[in-house]
């Protein structure tokens, strides 16, 4: 005999589940309160944000020209390294020599380019690297070239001349001299040149020597002197000299100063203090300040002072700068010209060094020596 199956119904088939799952639920408690919870699924760290600090570039190094025409300066340098952010270009910063004005070119992400010059002329460079987000390296040390004044035949010029001095370094007139230069071919003679300290350049003559007798005009007159070829060609700039005094007859002979019946104006008279504000293993800045401790105003004011040690300055703020060597050249700006007595200013250096920056033994404000 064949035995029928009973299906359970629904609502039996409902009870049972639900009788399940209430045990069900019951069990997860019992478990829940009589030990440890299971261990959490490991999770994955959140991603770490970049590092937006400001931390710029580092400084580009070795800046050299690998080339020069009569109208272009082919640069090179090593690259710079990024701090926070990648280095995305650079920017170089030029001026011809004893002038007032200057140029800035940006290029990309590159380690060389090629700018556009003028013949026979002194060009100062430097560059300094930026990054994505706006942030700029330090200025490297500044390359001085000078163009040749052909593109074919003799393009080398003569080596700069050295050691120019003046004696007297007052008065109406000075006798400059200064060391031989030498040249692939040969040097034909010198440019002697009186600088005005902001952006004139007067050519007073050309000669054979190593000396020349040159007339002073003003409280302000710089000196410098470039060597010559037979091709045209001429050298970077000496050191510069600065000569106090002044004649009313620039072009009279050499006598002797004028006579005048106006009293002798008062002596100049200073205090030079060079303040190494920040010194770091390659570079540092200083501050060089004058003040003057005498009774009349300091007009149209020259640093000139020697570094003890191997600093090169690559930046200045309150005055221009020019070095040859160790010897350094500050003249003021437009707007701090004049020192009254007891008043003070300062002119801020940035710059590179390897050994022990040792301030200057003597700063000379208008060629007279200031004390300490």
């Amino acid at each position: 005999m064949q035995r029928s199956r009973t299906l359970p119904s629904p609502l039996r088939l409902a009870a049972a589940t639900a009788t399940a799952l209430f045990a069900g639920a019951l069990l997860i408690a019992a478990t829940a309160t009589a030990g440890p919870a299971p261990a959490a699924a490991p999770s994955t760290p959140a991603p770490s944000l970049p590092n937006i600090s400001p931390m710029p570039p580092s400084t580009p190094t070795n800046l050299r020209a690998t080339a020069a025409t009569s109208t272009s300066v082919t640069l090179a340098w090593n690259a710079s390294t990024g701090g926070c952010c990648g280095v995305s270009g650079y920017d170089i910063g030029y001026m011809p020599a004893f002038n007032d004005y200057g140029y800035s070119v940006s290029v990309g992400n590159v380690t060389t380019t090629t700018i556009n010059t003028s013949p026979g002329t002194e060009y100062r460079f430097s560059i300094s690297a930026r990054d994505d987000v706006g942030h700029r390296s330090g200025t490297s040390q500044q390359l001085t070239v000078v163009t040749p004044v052909a593109s074919s035949g003799d393009t080398t010029p003569p080596a700069a001349p050295a050691n120019l001095t003046a004696s007297p370094t007052s008065g109406t007139r000075t006798t400059l001299t200064w060391s031989a230069s030498t040249d692939n071919v040969g040097v034909t003679g010198y440019n002697v040149y009186r600088f005005d300290g902001w952006f004139t350049s007067t050519l007073l003559s050309t000669t054979s020597a190593t000396s020349y007798s040159a007339s002073v005009t003003s409280a302000r007159d710089q000196f410098y002197v470039r060597a010559r070829d037979a091709a045209g060609n001429v050298s970077i700039a000496s050191n510069v000299v600065a000569v106090t005094g002044g004649s009313p007859n620039p072009g009279g002979s050499s006598s002797g100063p004028a006579t005048s019946s106006s009293p002798p104006a008062p002596a100049l008279s200073c205090r030079g203090t060079f303040t190494n504000t920040s010194v770091w293993s390659s570079g540092f800045v200083a501050d060089v300040t004058i003040t003057n401790t005498g009774t009349s105003p300091i007009t149209d004011w020259v640093i000139t002072f020697s570094f003890g040690g191997d600093q090169h300055i690559t930046q200045s703020w309150n005055g221009t700068w020019s070095q040859t060597g160790s010897a350094v050249t500050l003249t003021h700006a437009s707007w701090n010209r004049t020192i009254p007595p007891g008043g003070s200013a300062t002119v801020g250096l940035y710059g590179t060094r390897s050994t022990t920056p040792a301030p200057p033994a003597t700063i000379y404000v208008n060629a007279t020596a200031c004390a300490a």
